[in-house]
């Protein structure tokens, strides 16, 4: 990246609402986001977004793509490579005592073939969606991972509807709980491998880094809980929403993960979640 295309992008990222967005978008990636979705979650103005974003776009770092009669706008990942790299290599100038320790876990090895591997899903109450990965993991997964579930303002107790589609479908129900994701970033907690987010609000929360530098994913699905009618139309949703993640987890648990480094499986994560977009 040349000094004046880098100068724009730190000047524009130097606005901490911009930044703000800019943050959001990343947590996203590679999917596009609403401006509506990020007015909800950043408490912004929406005249206000429109600047930012246009900013934001103007100084290649984020695009946008019209969808029907909507606007996503996501993260130009090209560009902000180019941005870190030209921060690290030019700016840092590729200094070891810099770099290793951010470096480090792109280079390690293949992780044995035994190795179970700690999973965890996180949506907003932690009362059907994540719950219902947690289990569909638990028992697709064949004993290589152990599955937990989380949510960022958790209910009281999981969805009877949740319950009832996972019972149906042979899977056991009695372990399962609501739980606060704060409980996941509590010194002594189980470190994850993987972190995926269920719900585009979520993804939106602020969280943390995670320990240990966990691949994450944004598999978000509609809230079934809101689905509106009888009881047999709202079972319906809660099958369909059941149907969906079976889908992305089945995939995920025949990645050959042992052999493969953190960006071979970022990729095979992202492409799991943007390939059920389409087929949802």
């Amino acid at each position: 990246m040349e000094m004046k295309a880098a100068s724009q992008a730190f000047a524009t990222l130097g606005h901490p609402d911009r930044l703000a967005v800019f943050r959001l978008l990343m947590r996203f990636a590679p999917r596009g986001v609403r401006p509506t979705e990020i007015v909800a979650a950043l408490g912004l103005k929406a005249n206000t977004l429109s600047h930012h974003l246009a900013d934001l776009t103007s100084a290649g770092l984020a695009r946008v793509e019209r969808q029907g009669r909507s606007l996503f706008y996501s993260v130009d990942l090209d560009t902000t490579e180019g941005l870190i790299g030209y921060l690290a290599l030019d700016v840092g100038r590729a200094r070891p005592d810099l770099l290793c320790s951010l470096t480090a876990s792109a280079r390690e090895l293949p992780t044995p073939g035994d190795k179970t591997w700690n999973v965890l899903f996180i949506c907003s109450g932690n009362s059907a969606r994540s719950l219902l990965a947690e289990a569909l993991l638990r028992d697709l997964g064949r004993g290589r991972f152990t599955a937990f579930s989380a949510g960022t303002r958790p209910g009281t107790s999981p969805n009877p509807f949740a319950l009832e589609v996972l019972e149906r479908n042979g899977h056991d129900t009695s372990g399962l709980r609501s739980k606060d994701v704060s409980g996941f970033q509590q010194p002594g907690a189980p470190v994850m491998d993987f972190v995926f987010t269920v719900c585009d609000t979520a993804a939106a929360e602020e969280c943390p880094p995670w320990p240990g530098q966990p691949i994450t994913g944004h598999w978000g699905l509609p809230d079934p809980v809101k689905a509106t009618g009888t009881d047999a139309e709202k079972a319906l949703v809660f099958a369909q929403t059941y149907g969906a993640l079976r889908r992305r987890i089945a995939a995920f648990v025949e990645l050959p993960l042992a052999s493969l480094d953190r960006l071979s499986l970022q990729s095979r994560v992202d492409a799991i979640g943007a390939d059920a977009l389409t087929k949802d």
